[in-house]
């Protein structure tokens, strides 16, 4: 059987995941991940991933998909030191509505460092036969025309030599930084249309070293901001990660911003809507210095709407769309766009019309996490980004209320649940029962404070 060479822009988890299917995919042969970092041993953070200091989890449903793909993967991340967490049992979050409650799901989280994320992926994929990977190379234009792409010119950034890489298919995974609208351009491809929402999000975070008692097992604990209140959204987030650590990450839209101060790092913590993280790492040892990123805003491309797309070329991942990160769903979507590459390939190689295709199925599984975080994002002072109209202010006034229902009719909250793991298409929460819950509200008021369990009390001396 006859296969052709593919070629993967991006060592990050969407173009793992890519080159990972197309691995395993018998009409492909050689797959060449072309990565502009130098790519070190071991969990490091790298320079082109500006995010890649804060916090990040995996929910659910991403994890499930790299499963799929890449068996093993799970039990290498919690053999690594990552923590499976369950989604709201091992959860103490303050809702907009108020402190949601916590009870056994399907649902889960990975908790760790995203670079021991990205390092268990990438030692996965890279032991797949056929793959191989390309650092301290960067892509600089496509080859071809506007029907169809044949290779990528790349770089050497170490000797600044230019090579072409013939391909049969192409995938940008290059990230919020990617140049697919200006390469296509240069091949007679029309402009690519682009949406944004930026609500001015600055991230600061700082990593501490938790208490004995609590390095091992302890919940995530997360205040939200309530973009109802006409003030900056401040959002706090405190994730146990590897090796006994605590990963804190705090975050301000414009007019609420934290700074890089070490000094006022606790202090920003105590001005949320409640103190809970402050009163957590106060007297904690800081292992490393506050890293701040402004790198926030959410973006999308609408390759799908062109009229137009040259075969042999698909872009996923980041380089479509970009989500603020505080919602926690960049990753998830990654994987549902390498399955939605997989799902079309299947059956077949790279053929007329199946990159257009895929680049439909993979615009399709952006949408739910671009809703989400952009109807939110939206509204805080100061975003920039199309103004809501009327539908969309009369459907924040149901989501609200819909939030609120959640912390009491459990039923509510499954539902609500499923749809903020990307495991469920968002028009669940319109179907009639959950309506109708919605309709009538909560019965009983939300829990009034944090909800730990005694257990966890008594791994902070406060029982």
């Amino acid at each position: 059987m006859a296969t052709t060479p593919a070629v993967v822009l991006g060592a990050g988890i969407a173009g793992l995941l890519a080159a990972a299917v197309l691995a395993r995919h018998p009409r492909i042969g050689d797959v060449t991940v072309v990565e502009r970092d130098r790519l070190e041993p071991g969990p490091r953070p790298r320079r082109g991933l500006p995010q890649g200091q804060h916090a990040h989890v995996l929910m659910s449903s991403g994890a499930r998909i790299i499963e799929s793909i890449l068996p093993g993967t799970t039990d290498r991340w919690l053999a690594a030191g990552a923590h499976r967490i369950g989604l709201p049992d091992g959860y103490v979050m303050l809702l907009p509505g108020g402190w949601l409650p916590r009870w056994t799901s399907d649902h889960f989280v990975i908790s760790c460092s995203r670079g021991l994320l990205d390092w268990v992926v990438r030692e996965q994929v890279l032991a797949l036969p056929g793959v191989r990977l390309v650092d301290r190379t960067e892509a600089t234009g496509l080859r071809g025309d506007r029907r169809r792409v044949t290779g990528v010119r790349v770089e050497d950034l170490d000797d600044d030599t230019g090579r072409t890489l013939d391909a049969g298919l192409v995938v940008d995974a290059t990230g919020r930084g990617s140049r697919a609208p200006h390469w296509l351009r240069s091949l007679g491809v029309p402009e690519v249309a682009e949406d944004v929402v930026d609500s001015g999000l600055r991230y600061a975070t700082r990593v501490f070293r938790a208490p004995a008692a609590a390095a091992h097992r302890f919940p995530i604990v997360n205040i939200q901001a309530d973009p109802g209140q006409d003030r900056p959204g401040q959002t706090a987030a405190l994730m146990p990660i590897e090796d006994g650590r605590w990963l804190v990450t705090l975050s301000g839209t414009r007019g609420g911003r934290p700074s890089a101060d070490e000094r006022d790092f606790v202090a920003f913590a105590r001005g949320m809507r409640h103190p809970v993280v402050a009163d957590l790492i106060a007297d904690a040892e800081p292992l490393g210095p506050v890293t701040v990123t402004n790198s926030t805003a959410n973006r999308r491309r609408r390759f799908e709407r062109l009229p137009a797309w040259p075969d042999g070329f698909v872009v996923l991942g980041d380089a479509v769309a970009s989500y603020n990160p505080v919602y926690g769903h960049g990753m998830s979507v990654a994987a549902h766009g390498a399955a939605a590459l997989g799902a079309a390939l299947a059956g077949a190689g790279p053929r007329t019309g199946l990159a257009r295709t895929v680049q439909r199925r993979i615009a399709a599984t952006a949408s739910a996490a671009w809703e989400h975080a952009t109807g939110t994002d939206v509204r805080f002072p100061g975003a920039r980004g199309r103004p809501p109209g009327r539908a969309e202010r009369m459907l924040w006034r149901y989501q609200t209320r819909l939030m609120r229902t959640a912390l009491d009719r459990p039923d509510v909250a499954r539902e609500l649940v499923e749809v903020l793991t990307l495991s469920a298409k968002a028009n669940r929460l319109v179907r009639p029962r959950v309506a109708l819950a919605t309709l009538l509200g909560p019965r009983r008021p939300a829990p009034d404070g944090p909800t730990f369990t005694a257990a966890e009390r008594a791994m902070l001396g406060t029982d």
